[in-house]
């Protein structure tokens, strides 16, 4: 019961957590360049959830070719470069790592 509990009070606090900044925000204007710096959040909350997991292994610092995640992020980076292709980045990703664990 606890479980389902947290999960409803968590649900909840996110709703209304989004909703105070529609209700806000929803009826004025936001200025430009507030507009431009928030277009900059996503890449770099991403960036920061996924560089930290590539480039450290075990704790240290990894940037040796031994470091698979490292390569398949690479190669996963590059193809996101090449086609902004979403899904085709992440399987390129995913297949680039299981193949090198699965060969070393």
């Amino acid at each position: 019961m606890n479980i389902w509990l947290i999960m409803l009070v968590g649900g909840a606090i996110t709703f209304l957590t989004r909703l105070s900044f529609i209700a806000i925000l929803g009826q004025r204007e936001i200025p430009a360049w507030l507009q431009r710096s928030l277009r900059l959040v996503p890449p770099a909350v991403l960036t920061a959830i996924l560089v930290p997991e590539l480039i450290f292994h075990s704790g240290s610092l990894d940037l040796s070719l031994g470091n698979f995640r490292l390569i398949a992020g690479l190669l996963a980076a590059l193809v996101a470069w090449r086609t902004r292709n979403t899904l085709l980045t992440i399987l390129v990703g995913m297949a680039v790592l299981f193949l090198l664990q699965a060969i070393f």
